[in-house]
């Protein structure tokens, strides 16, 4: 059973019972689901994600004021809830507190660090991609009064125009200057140690590129590809991806994987042509990457050097 689905029949079975039984007059204010960290939010999980971390579980999410007045209340109820379910036992081993009772502001500020959602450009450019990918996951089983959802909608929204145009352009940029440059100069010269890294970094950097042309974030690096394979756009890129990463570096293979990195290349130069209309016969990315820094409006983001993020 997916984890997903383990956490929203626990919290029928379990976990709305005990609200309605102990806590119903502050059921209009809470927000119930399962987001956060770990496969099963992202919907990854296998057989093989239920060592650790994993078992039957679900958030409850407060506005602060109320997480101060009831908080440590419901989250000794929540304690007592069976901690075995349909054959699995939740237990702990690895990481911080995943389910339980949240405050809603302090839940999301953990990801963005900047309270619930990003009050500006400045703000959402700070967060790391692989964070807002995790603040968004998952499923909000019940939330009547709107509040945990309103900031998950405002980040699943996406990032504003001038912050998706500039980590695009630093993605561009670098991948120029990883694959398109360095990877074959290191691989001529015999350093493929070099090579190897040129390589690596050009692989997730086109992975990130892939996944903000289609406008998601992309997961931390163990669920890069598994999360790519489910975007619509730019598939092809993907497949070349994974077909490059199991090729070695050596002096027979160095311009079989050169040539495909120009293809990869050009199929995300294509596609960030058309998502930002703009015109451009050159395959060069950081060509592509100077056009997309010149489209920027605010004058904090368009200041920054082309290849500059804080991811």
């Amino acid at each position: 059973m997916k984890g997903l689905e383990l956490s929203g029949l626990y919290y029928e079975i379990y976990g709305k019972p005990m609200i309605e039984e102990k806590f119903s007059q502050y059921k209009r204010e809470m927000a119930v689901g399962l987001v956060g960290e770990g496969s099963e939010c992202f919907g990854f999980d296998d057989e093989y994600s239920t060592d650790h971390d994993f078992g039957p579980g679900f958030c409850i999410w407060l506005p602060r004021n109320l997480y101060m007045s009831i908080g440590e209340a419901l989250q000794k109820a929540y304690n007592e809830l069976p901690s075995s379910f349909m054959g699995y036992h939740s237990y702990e081993k690895i990481v911080q507190r995943r389910v339980g009772v949240f405050d809603i502001e302090s839940f999301y500020h953990k990801y963005t660090n900047c309270g619930a959602f990003p009050k500006n450009v400045v703000e959402w450019m700070k967060i790391p991609e692989r964070f807002l990918a995790t603040a968004v996951n998952g499923k909000v089983f019940f939330d009547e009064r709107g509040e945990f959802t309103r900031a998950r909608e405002v980040l699943k929204g996406f990032y504003p125009d001038d912050v998706l145009r500039k980590k695009l352009a630093s993605r561009l940029a670098n991948m120029a200057q990883t694959g398109q440059y360095n990877y074959l100069r290191c691989a001529i010269r015999g350093d493929f140690a070099a090579a190897y890294l040129c390589f690596s970094e050009f692989v997730k950097l086109s992975l990130s590129a892939v996944f903000l042309l289609n406008k998601e974030y992309m997961p931390f690096y163990k669920w890069a590809f598994r999360g790519a394979r489910e975007l619509d756009s730019l598939k092809e890129v993907i497949e070349l991806l994974e077909e490059l990463i199991l090729m070695p570096d050596n002096a027979d293979t160095v311009f079989i994987k050169f040539d495909k990195i120009e293809f990869i290349c050009r199929l995300i130069a294509k596609e960030s042509a058309q998502n930002f209309e703009y015109k451009l016969e050159d395959n060069f990315l950081e060509t592509h990457a100077k056009v997309l820094m010149s489209q920027i409006k605010d004058e904090r983001i368009a200041a920054l050097h082309i290849m500059a993020d804080f991811d």
